[in-house]
């Protein structure tokens, strides 16, 4: 599933690629990635232009020009590529949105969703997610707060997007190897120290992926070399049986919670 890396990725390049363009066409194969009808979808967009585009947590937000917006989740197997019908994936597309510079073609919205929206609904449907690790009123004492009540994994909370908003199953593995701890270690073991190893980890890690393009294979447009060049930057992340990069040990593979887990035996520890 596309985490917080991978849409500030799409969010940066897509600001690039379609600010200002006028939407010219839709087109809609599954009704269910919408909240209105297909018709409805059409006549709401064409015309219109995107002023700019906001990512709250794992979720993209597009300006229209008219104050609307449209609310993107990809959850798990979404993904997006702009481009010409020629050049696009051979992957089912279940919305398309033409603009005068190329198309956004919207793949694999099985579970995924784009709903247009007024600002009201935008912001109610995405009241309960928790604070964005990039804020900066998240300090380090406001980060720790966050889980005050949390009694067991620091994976299972790192994830919760009611605790924080945007990370996910890879990046909560990332996090905690670089910060030396385990993903299973129980949170109320945790000290100061080490909270203060997982809050510069979570921004040192991020950062990273995000300005390698996060971990989506897809290429987001023809010729795109950048996107997805963080797997081979992963230190544990569905590496289980390969060596740490650092010790030479074997990353081992575990379930917390029904998530997979990768750690490095070695060099992570308990607390």
């Amino acid at each position: 599933m596309p985490e917080l890396p991978e849409m500030e990725h799409y969010r940066l390049r897509l600001s690039e690629l379609i600010i200002g363009s006028p939407i010219t066409g839709t087109e809609v194969t599954r009704d269910k990635s919408i909240n209105i009808s297909a018709e409805q979808f059409e006549a709401e967009l064409v015309g219109r232009t995107i002023w700019f585009v906001e990512r709250r947590g794992k979720h993209l937000l597009f300006h229209l020009d008219n104050g609307k917006r449209l609310v993107l989740h990809l959850m798990l197997g979404g993904t997006l590529f702009f481009g010409s019908d020629e050049e696009r994936p051979d992957r089912t597309v279940q919305v398309t949105i033409r603009f005068a510079t190329g198309n956004l073609y919207f793949i694999g919205l099985r579970l995924g969703y784009l709903h247009f929206m007024s600002v009201k609904e935008a912001d109610a449907k995405l009241s309960e997610l928790g604070p964005d690790p990039f804020d900066k009123r998240l300090t380090l004492e406001r980060f720790k707060a966050r889980f005050d009540k949390k009694r067991g994994a620091l994976k299972t909370a790192l994830v919760d997007q009611h605790v924080l908003s945007g990370i996910g199953n890879c990046y909560a593995d990332e996090i905690a190897f670089a910060a030396k701890i385990r993903p299973d270690a129980k949170i109320p073991s945790l000290t100061d120290e080490t909270w203060e190893r997982v809050y510069d980890s979570m921004h040192s890690v991020l950062k990273e992926a995000i300005s390698k393009g996060g971990y989506m294979e897809l290429p987001l447009t023809a010729g795109d070399t950048i996107t997805g060049g963080f797997n081979d930057h992963c230190q544990v992340y569905d590496r289980g049986g390969e060596p740490c990069f650092v010790c030479g040990t074997a990353i081992e593979q575990f379930e917390i919670s029904s998530r997979k887990a990768f750690v490095c035996p070695v060099c992570q520890k308990e607390q």
